[in-house]
């Protein structure tokens, strides 16, 4: 828990990666890519080598969820596991002031009872592709940095359109390695998506914030879904086999997930800007939101269900983003990364050829960083919408952009409305999810506030208030906007930019408004930040590969990934931390709160106490390398059964972003025992367990 933040000079010291100094033989890290896998090390530290059969069938098993997070198929009837946390967005969306799924939990006894999500998406990556040749051969060494972007986009775009053209898939060029290298990836697309069971939340987050990024922990963070083809339960050739046993200390495990975003591969310098500028605006602007939202909540029980699933988001960001900064702060950390830094250099620079090619990158970089602090504030607030933070805005501006981008070529749009994007886009814009214009006059009048704050003295801060307090025109803006009707969202996309220009919807606007100023900053960005920033890591990314050879992962970027580690406690305080807790271990952690919130478990749990096995395992630690984004990812052992699910990181994970260390760090799961013990003993959901253990025949 951040309150209790704790950091190990030691551990930190010894830091084996920084990633292009050590060898990775001798630690379990790396988020590795499916089509470059770390056979030679499996082989070498665990003698097991993963087949091509056995990597392709983890790989098309595997799930990313468009709300952040990741999944997994296990069973052959399209039954999805993720976390209760990953669901949170759908359990608010289908939950009503009568019925809190988010706190009572769920469960479709029958297939016709299963809930269909409201703008729920799935992917599975079906194909991986190495385009770097041919994105690099689009891009002439000698463009400026504007025209390499332009011409860097267009030829993506035109990749990602002919392939989903070709093969009926979604498809997307990934940047991997920084810009050192691209893929094309192609995805199988749910969406229509049913919610089959949750738990209550009292268990599903166990502990609440007092045990967020702590362990030991007592989580049932488990909810399943199904995906769906023309009505029926789809069928699915790739699932994972469940393993009731599940794992033990000391066994090797496998994690498949999609980690959001790693800074490893940053310069000192760069890390230096995140540390200084990013971090701190950041977390300031984080708990700005959660006052905001703890207000409130307070005020009604139905306030409080209303804000609860962007309060959890915007808490758990703000622990992971301080521990963060802590890793940034703590000087062993940022020695051992200049250490690194400087060796790579020294190999570059002492070779004629390397020196020649990729000398000049780490001052490249920081040429880009000095242009990134000079229009921090303006992009944040207007590009990324800091300043109107609210949903009616957010579509007002995509229903403006689209409008705009729509008529143009492929390759000349923003890239969130390329045809390969479309889809997606519009079946996020047309969502019935629920809209409280209560919520949102709180939530706009607090980002004008903000706004007014931070840009006092722009003439855009006088247009967008129209000579009224941030709460009124707040007020006048949601209350005078029809966006909240499907009905008018799709009258305004259909209609296009003639509709756009007609329209006297206030929302409308305002986005309108703030258009033209929010285009300027992000080409700005992209162009003289993004761009060099691309362009120098490539460099970075190529002299790494030339020096330390192909045994190196790129940096997290939400994209399917691969990592290892051994089922390991640790030591903290002087402390053995044991690897597994036990579900009788719940009962004992409640009784030494108090039985007092946030540690006070539901009642299916009190009433069933005597008829679980209180010595079955609960939740596990590894040392597997994860990050934000692998929440609801399956960790598999050596057979590909399925013996977990990854759910948290501990505190000393926090530093994980920026250099790997396993002396402490630790992947958090939920023990597949566990879950079957809770659905079949506690939950009386039988026929899950069947399908789980597949002996269930089909339509139930």
């Amino acid at each position: 828990m951040m309150t209790r933040l704790r950091r190990s000079g030691v551990a930190l010291a010894t830091l084996s990666m920084v990633m292009l100094t050590a060898s990775l033989v001798h630690s379990d890290e790396g988020m590795w890519l499916f089509n470059n896998p770390p056979t030679r090390i499996l082989k070498e530290r665990y003698n097991f080598e993963p087949t091509a059969q056995w990597l392709e069938h983890l790989q098309r098993a595997s799930v990313r969820f468009n709300s952040g997070g990741s999944g997994s198929f296990v069973s052959a009837e399209g039954l999805v596991m993720t976390n209760h946390h990953v669901a949170a967005d759908t359990l608010y969306k289908l939950s009503t002031p009568e019925r809190d799924l988010m706190s009572v939990g769920f469960h479709a006894q029958r297939r016709e009872d299963e809930l269909k999500a409201k703008d729920l998406e799935l992917n599975v990556l079906m194909s991986i592709e190495d385009v770097t040749d041919k994105v690099n051969a689009a891009v002439p060494k000698d463009l400026s940095p504007a025209e390499a972007f332009a011409a860097r986009r267009k030829v993506m775009s035109e990749m990602e359109a002919e392939a989903s053209k070709a093969t009926g898939l979604r498809c997307e060029v990934v940047t991997l390695y920084q810009g050192g290298a691209y893929h094309l990836y192609c995805f199988k697309k749910y969406t229509d998506v049913r919610l089959v069971f949750a738990p209550e939340k009292d268990i599903a987050f166990f502990g609440g914030d007092p045990d967020n990024f702590e362990y030991p922990r007592y989580c049932l963070d488990v909810t399943f879904f199904r995906v769906y083809e023309n009505d029926k339960p789809a069928k699915i050739d790739h699932f994972l086999a469940w393993s009731e046993a599940g794992c033990k200390d000391g066994e090797l495990t496998f994690v498949s997930g999609h980690p959001g975003r790693t800074s490893r591969l940053n310069t000192v310098g760069h890390l230096q800007y995140m540390r200084d500028v990013q971090f701190p605006y950041l977390l300031n602007y984080l708990r700005r939101l959660e006052v905001l939202l703890k207000v409130y909540s307070e005020r009604s029980a139905e306030n409080e269900r209303r804000a609860q699933d962007d309060l959890f988001s915007i808490q758990n960001s703000r622990k992971a983003r301080l521990g963060g900064l802590a890793g940034l702060q703590d000087p062993a950390l940022m020695q051992a990364k200049l250490e690194a830094e400087e060796a790579l250099r020294a190999a570059v620079m002492k070779d004629p050829k390397l020196r020649e090619e990729y000398g000049s990158a780490w001052d490249e970089v920081g040429k880009a960083i000095a242009k990134a602090r000079n229009i921090f504030l303006t992009y944040n607030m207007l590009e990324r919408g800091q300043g109107f933070s609210s949903e009616h805005f957010s579509t007002a501006r995509t229903l403006v952009r689209a409008a705009a981008e729509l008529p143009k070529p492929n390759a000349e749009r923003l890239r969130e409305f390329r045809e390969s994007n479309l889809e997606s886009l519009k079946f996020s814009l047309f969502s019935e999810a629920p809209v409280y214009d209560d919520l949102e006059v709180v939530r706009l009048a607090d980002a004008l506030s903000y706004l007014v704050e931070q840009m006092p003295n722009a003439a855009l801060t006088g247009l967008v208030l129209n000579g009224k307090s941030p709460r009124d025109r707040a007020a006048e803006l949601i209350r005078g906007s029809k966006l909240k009707d499907v009905a008018e969202r799709k009258r305004l996309f259909e209609g296009g930019a003639a509709a756009i220009d007609a329209s006297t919807d206030p929302m409308i606007k305002l986005a309108r408004l703030v258009d033209a100023d929010a285009r300027k900053v992000r080409k700005e960005y992209e162009e003289q930040v993004d761009e060099p920033l691309r362009q120098a890591y490539a460099k970075i990314a190529r002299a790494t590969f030339a020096i330390k050879g192909s045994d190196v992962y790129p940096d997290a970027t939400f994209t399917l990934r691969l990592a290892f580690g051994e089922v390991k406690g640790f030591e903290e305080d002087g402390k053995q931390i044991p690897a597994l807790t036990n579900m009788g271990g719940a009962y004992e952690h409640m009784a030494r709160h108090g039985s007092k919130a946030p540690f006070v478990l539901p009642k299916s749990w009190i009433d069933k106490k005597n008829a679980i096995s209180l010595d079955t395992p609960f939740n596990f630690v590894s040392t597997a390398d994860i990050i934000g984004g692998n929440s609801g990812s399956p960790v598999v052992n050596r057979k590909g059964e399925v013996v977990g699910i990854i759910f948290d990181g501990n505190i000393h994970s926090l530093t994980l972003d920026f250099a790997f260390t396993d002396v402490q760090a630790r992947a958090v799961s939920v023990h597949s025992a566990a879950i079957i013990e809770a659905l079949e003993k506690i939950y009386g959901a039988t026929h899950l367990v069947e399908e789980l253990r597949g002996k269930r025949a089909a339509g139930r």
